[in-house]
This record gives structure tokens, sequence and C-alpha cells, in this order.
């Protein structure tokens, strides 16, 4: 990890650590797209016989409470790289053994030790997001699954075109780094530093690994979610 890397890594953390006690208003909602995913994900773990969850990413633990509600039976644990957010989860009912400091491209679990692992609206803060993918894939046994945005399926019609035939012929990321002014990445009022992301971006990877891949429209998009869909969950089976 480069220098670049890790200051991008602690400016994004100490958002998180100073914005920590407004994130369940700002970041929570039981409407939102990864409360869709995350009901759609808690109704496939009788079908795929999953046992014991890893949810990568945790912030104040709004998954890891939801599955514990739902699926008591099953074992869950969460990693957290910002303190102020794991303090929250600790005050609404969560123990540090469930709520743990952890990186998610370095997991400190042994290869297939949790059935299912997931993440929800993690990737788009992680400059090297392939890496975390390819931990979230080597720690599963079963199946990962993710919610995150598109992209390519964000804006209107045209704009989406345009960022679609941009990336068509392999120049996304040149597009991007003019559009950061090379520095790569934005910061957004209420997410902090975030990068230029789609779930779509590691289908590949995770087909790899994966006997089959399922995707599911989260936001309000057309048939095709790659083209209309700004946000966008994805189960991969083993």
């Amino acid at each position: 990890m480069n220098l670049q890397e890790q200051q991008e890594i602690e400016l994004q953390r100490r958002y998180y650590a100073e914005t920590a006690d407004e994130y369940n208003q700002v970041h929570v909602s039981s409407k939102d797209e990864h409360f869709l995913a995350l009901g759609f994900m808690v109704a496939a773990l009788d079908y795929l016989e999953i046992q014991s969850i890893l949810d990568v990413g945790s912030g104040t633990g709004r998954a890891l409470s939801y599955i514990k509600n739902k699926r008591p039976n099953i074992q869950i644990i969460g990693i957290e790289p910002v303190k102020e957010l794991r303090e929250i989860g600790y005050s609404n009912g969560l123990s540090d053994d469930e709520l743990t400091s952890g990186d998610a491209t370095q997991i400190e679990f042994d290869d297939g030790q949790f059935d299912l692992v997931c993440e929800f609206g993690v990737l788009h803060h992680i400059r090297r997001s392939e890496t975390a993918v390819s931990e979230m894939l080597r720690v599963a046994k079963k199946a990962i699954f993710i919610s995150d945005s598109n992209n390519f399926g964000q804006g209107s019609p045209s704009s989406r075109l345009i960022k679609q035939l941009i990336n068509a012929f392999g120049l996304w990321g040149f597009a991007d780094f003019i559009k950061t002014k090379g520095k790569g990445y934005t910061i957004l009022e209420g997410d902090g530093l975030t990068y230029s992301y789609s779930v779509f971006n590691h289908y590949k990877q995770i087909k790899r690994c994966c006997k089959s891949v399922h995707l599911l429209n989260t936001s309000n998009g057309g048939i095709n979610p790659y083209r209309t869909a700004g946000h966008v969950a994805l189960l991969g089976v083993k």
C-alpha cells in the first residue's frame, strides 16, 4: 500500500469517526436499497443452508442486528475498522465478539470459515475493491452477497449511455482520472470519500469462483440492471 492509499484510508475513516453520532440517521433507512437487499439475502439463508455469516464493513451493525433478530440460530460476526462506529453498535446491544475491528482487504479469518460473506455499501469506499472481493471469496464457504452501487446505471439516460460507451471502449479509468483531476476519488457530503464503482466490475471475478451468480435491482431500473439500476445486489453461490 502506497502513501496516497494510506492517506485516502485515513481520510475516509476520519470522516466516519467525526460523523459517527449521525451515522444511523444519515446512512440507515428501512426503505433504502441496502435494506431491500438485506431482506432478500435473509430470505435465501434457509435455501443455502447458511449457519454462519461474516459481514464486512459493518458500520454500526445494522445488518448484524437485523439478522440476529430474524435468524437467532445463525452465527454472525461483523468487522468494522472505525472504532467510533463500533462503539455505537455496542451501545445498541451488540457485543465486541459480534462486532470487531477488521480490514476488508485483509480479513483475519481462515479460508471457508463462514458459510456466507456479505457487504452492504462498502466496496465503493475501497480503492482496491477487487482485493476485498477476493478476500470475501476466500473466507466464504458457500456464497457471497454484495449490495452496492452501479455507477453505470446512475444519472439521466443520456449520461448513462455516455458512461457505458466509455466503459465499453475500455476508457473509463482515463475518464475518471480526468473527472477527479487525478485524485481517483470524490468527496461526497453524507458519504465521505468514494470511488467510481460498479458491482459489475467484479462480475467476472466472482463468476470464476462461483457456480452461479444472481443479480437483483435494488433501485428503480429497467430490465437490464447494468444499464438502468443505480444500485445492485449480487449473490454468488459456490
